[in-house]
């Protein structure tokens, strides 16, 4: 039987025999407070809650009261409506109904939930709103009349949010709190979150009630007491993770990530590039119901502050949102499980635990905010679980299943590295993504005011923005002083003495980056140290012992390693077992802090991942220059063939390289004085075609790939096979000869003698096939391929007479490489980039280039019959006289592509396809191509 508010309010009147009289003295909404307050202190009684009854019309009745009253108290409502229950069930001849317990109970709750989370804002006067009591009160009559059935009251217990009490309350609330100070927007928003927060002081509300609401109230008090426990273990996760995270000191230097925090902006992927202020962008993402079905990527160059911003981001819907939102951080590189079912991969990975009782991801007073941090940081353990691609299109089938399911409503963000993103073909459709851009002038100058005004710089040298000026500061270091990471190790090293004039006349345009983090391992050993002479054997050990770390954690291929495997190495490495015998373990361990972050849980892990592939590449240079040293007697090689060989796989057969261990490497390499880059490109050549041959694999006596197998099994590194070792060690290898060729390419004294040819040296007109094997053989790798660890190296590649048929370079890094004469029919190359890419006659037949860069290609006499460039990128590109018989354009942008002699069509192929969105702006030689179409040439007016 339905019973609205009201009559359930004068049901309790009859019962504690009192008479409905709200004309006394006493103002609407006094008598709650009043007995809010005797019951705090002197315990419940009759005589209490008669007055409550007597003078008020509801619980409610306290908005008509200054809100001051009830967010300045320390009185409890709940307690006021257990007891109007209690004692109605000890003096009332009728039994409670479930309508009755929801009614006072939702009303205490809703008021409890809005002294706390109001509380939260002690800066906002919340009683400028000038609507007189009577104004309120006519509000509260309109809930009076809400009608309650059982039905109703069963949805208001199992969500509150989401009920019509609800709905009314917040609606009288969001009125209430209008003021100069407060928009509709926020007041709309508080009033959620406070019905969101009230479904806590409800659960508590039932377990106090016990016994009184036994046979009324179902579920059980055992599933009030796990759901009171859940709500308790996320109070406790968001303290110690996300408020922790957002207070995390920066390089022990006193002071948080969120005490220099600046907001970032980024660049939106949509046609117009707008740039975005992207804490405004991503609160939009989250708060807009119609972006719901949307997966949010955020993504950028290493040092732009994407985990930064993850873990401040976090930190504020943890205070202004929860529990309408639970912010969940999820480390990517931490993750060492990934199930079929992301549902099942979220659960392992939450730091708190969830009642197994509780349908956790399908109870809808918990709205999830997933942030997951890092998808460049997935170990290779788990990419041999799950490819990249997979893993995307995971997030977004749970992110539609999040939208169509009303009992979840959960969001995902995710932050990647813009390069992790390239070898992905498809990404999910539902994705919106945006880029964070390089800091702005602006935004540079905030920040190092920001700096400036912490305590722990008062008194220091810290007016490096005066430094900062063109004539100081060389322009290499002037664009790398716009990423947020460089910018601030330029600021300390500054403020310390360490950042000199005569320091920086060494930061060459192309080794600036490399001079930072040099200066930036000594600046932090020198700051663990106190200013000691950094001369010292202490010294030494401590580079040493952080070089060690470095290739521990890449040789892991994750981000983080035991402490094990450091103590392992130190003492089989020649170079560094003396170390861990010479000094206590407590030096290992306090020692790493200095650049580093040691865990109780006995697994360590830098910073900043670019601390540790700059000392991977300081010892990945030091291995360079010795192989390329020779006696002074005989002039012959220091490092034996064999010795090299072995260091190779030591060195590179953990898993694939990161592009930023190559760029620090090349940069480190160019300072070493009269270094012999063509004998260093002739060893690793040989090398190189030597392992394309199985030469090592092969060898049953001296098995390299086994050797360094077992090495990483007594690491406890064991998610790799011996195969997938010597495949790792071959791709490094290829990775580095590429770098090589790129560079000697620049330089007329290293270009003719320095050509490095992935598929071999082309013979006469014989196509060769190397490659196409060695891509074949990367087939064994699990979770990855040759194109998403080798493609984004590719440009410049001399790829010349190549027979690579049906191969995969979607995503890949093609940038002005030559392509001349090579077999590349049904080929992939959507969203490529080939830009400036040379491919005289190349055969292209039937390959997918849609969405592909090719910018200024050079497709002369290339064979195009049947290829897909629908929505290419062709600006400027050279068809003339290639053959695009059957070829897809549509959408195609062909301005200023030169067609001169092109054949458009034949019998077999048919013609050239095109839509309404094909640009053919500027073309040139159409006049003067074979086989125009009558409509296209009717439609161009070429006569």
């Amino acid at each position: 039987m339905k019973k609205n508010l009201s009559q359930i309010w004068h049901q309790f009147q009859q019962s504690f025999s009192v008479e409905e009289n709200l004309n006394t003295t006493i103002e609407t909404g006094q008598a709650v407070i009043e007995a809010t307050q005797t019951i705090q202190r002197q315990g419940a009684s009759l005589e209490t809650l008669k007055s409550v009854l007597q003078n008020s019309s509801s619980l409610l009745d306290v908005f008509c009261l200054p809100l001051a009253q009830i967010i300045d108290s320390e009185f409890s409502f709940v307690s006021l409506g257990i007891a109007l229950l209690k004692f109605y069930g000890d003096i009332s001849p009728v039994n409670l109904t479930l309508e009755d317990c929801v009614s006072i109970i939702s009303q205490a709750a809703y008021l409890e939930s809005t002294k706390e989370i109001l509380s939260l804002y002690p800066a906002i006067n919340w009683d400028t709103n000038t609507d007189n009591p009577q104004e309120i009160r006519k509000k509260l009559q309109n809930i009076h009349h809400l009608e309650l059935d059982n039905q109703i009251a069963i949805d208001t217990i199992s969500c509150f949010h989401e009920s019509q009490l609800a709905t009314a309350f917040n609606q009288i609330l969001s009125g209430r709190l209008i003021a100069p100070d407060v928009t509709k927007y926020l007041a709309n928003l508080l009033t959620k979150r406070i019905a969101a927060n009230t479904q806590r002081y409800m659960i508590q509300a039932w377990i106090n009630l016990g016994d009184v609401i036994e046979n009324v109230i179902k579920p059980d008090l055992t599933y009030w007491q796990q759901a009171q426990a859940n709500i308790y273990s996320i109070d406790e996760y968001l303290e110690k993770y996300i408020t922790s995270l957002a207070l995390e000191t920066v390089f022990q230097q006193g002071y948080s990530i969120q005490d220099i925090y600046i907001p970032l902006q980024a660049k939106s992927q949509n046609l117009s590039s707008d740039i975005l202020d992207l804490e405004t962008w991503t609160k939009g993402m989250l708060l807009n119901p119609n972006k719901a079905a949307q997966l949010i990527l955020i993504k950028g160059e290493i040092g732009r502050g994407k985990s930064i911003f993850a873990r401040i981001f976090a930190n504020w819907v943890k205070t202004h949102l929860y529990p309408l939102w639970t912010p969940i951080v999820i480390d990517l590189k931490n993750l060492n499980f990934i199930s079929i079912q992301l549902e099942d991969t979220l659960k392992l990975a939450l730091p708190f635990n969830f009642s197994q009782a509780d349908d956790w991801l399908n109870n809808n007073n918990h709205r999830f905010f997933f942030i997951l941090d890092g998808l460049d940081e997935l170990t290779a353990d788990i990419i041999s679980q799950i490819n990249l691609s997979q893993f995307m299109q995971q997030l977004g089938t749970f992110q539609q299943k999040c939208k169509s399911n009303a009992f979840m409503g959960h969001r995902v963000l995710i932050t990647s590295h813009k390069n992790a993103l390239q070898a992905i073909s498809k990404l999910p459709e539902n994705l919106e993504q945006v880029e964070i851009i390089a800091l702005n002038e602006t935004l540079q100058e905030k920040w190092l005011q920001k700096w400036a005004a912490l305590p722990v710089n008062q008194g220091k040298n810290t007016d490096f923005q005066q430094f900062l000026q063109p004539k100081k500061l060389p322009s290499s270091l002037q664009i790398l002083a716009h990423e947020p990471l460089l910018l601030h190790l330029l600021a300390a090293m500054y403020r310390d003495g360490q950042l000199t004039v005569d320091k920086l006349e060494r930061a060459k345009q192309k080794t600036a980056k490399a001079f930072i983090y040099h200066e930036a391992i000594n600046w932090l050993i020198n700051q663990y140290l106190h200013h000691d002479d950094l001369n010292s054997q202490k010294i030494i050990d401590f580079k040493a012992i952080f070089t060690a770390a470095a290739n521990c954690v890449v040789q892991s291929g994750g981000n983080s390693t035991s402490m094990l495997m450091l103590e392992t190495y130190l003492q089989e490495d020649h170079k560094t077992q003396d170390i861990i015998t010479q000094q206590d373990d407590q030096f290992l361990k306090t020692s790493l802090v200095a650049c580093g972050v040691f865990s109780v849980e006995g697994r360590f892990e830098f910073f900043h991942r670019n601390f540790r592939d700059f000392l991977f590449a300081e010892r990945f240079k030091e291995m360079l220059i010795a192989w390329t040293q020779k006696t002074e007697d005989t002039q012959e090689v220091v490092v034996s063939e064999t010795e090299m060989n072995w260091q190779i796989y030591d060195l590179l057969g953990f898993g694939k390289i990161t592009s930023e261990i190559i760029e620090f490497l090349v940069q480190l390499l160019i300072e070493v004085p009269n270094f012999d880059w063509v004998m260093l490109f002739k060893r690793l050549e040989n090398f190189y075609n030597n392992w394309c041959q199985k030469q090592f694999i092969n060898d049953s006596e001296n098995n390299l790939p086994k050797i360094k197998l077992q090495q990483l099994q007594r690491y406890g590194i064991h998610h790799l096979e011996q195969t997938q070792v010597d495949v790792y060690t071959g791709l490094n290898v290829m990775i580095f000869l590429l770098e090589l060729h790129r560079y000697a390419q620049e330089h007329d004294v290293l270009k003719e003698d320095i050509i490095f040819y992935p598929s071999g040296q082309p013979q006469n007109d014989v196509d060769t096939t190397q490659l196409q094997n060695i891509i074949n053989y990367s087939n064994c790798l699990s979770g990855e391929n040759f194109n998403q660890i080798v493609g984004s190296f590719l440009s410049g590649a001399n790829l010349r007479g190549a027979d690579l048929a049906e191969v995969d370079f979607s995503g890949a890094n093609l940038a002005h490489a030559d392509l001349s004469r090579a077999n590349l029919n049904c080929a992939n190359f959507s969203r490529t980039n080939c830009s400036g890419a040379y491919m005289i006659s190349a055969n292209f037949s039937e390959a997918l280039f849609t969405h592909a860069n090719l910018h200024e290609a050079n497709f002369i006499r290339a064979n195009l019959t049947g290829a897909d460039l629908s929505s290419a990128d062709l600006n400027y590109a050279d068809l003339s006289l290639a053959d695009l018989s059957g070829t897809n354009l549509s959408g195609a942008n062909l301005e200023d592509v030169n067609f001169s002699g092109a054949k458009l069509s034949n019998g077999l192929l048919g013609d050239i396809c095109w839509d309404e969105k094909t640009s053919w702006k500027n073309v040139e030689g159409l006049e003067i191509a074979k086989n125009l179409p009558a409509e296209l040439k009717q439609q161009l007016k070429i006569f």
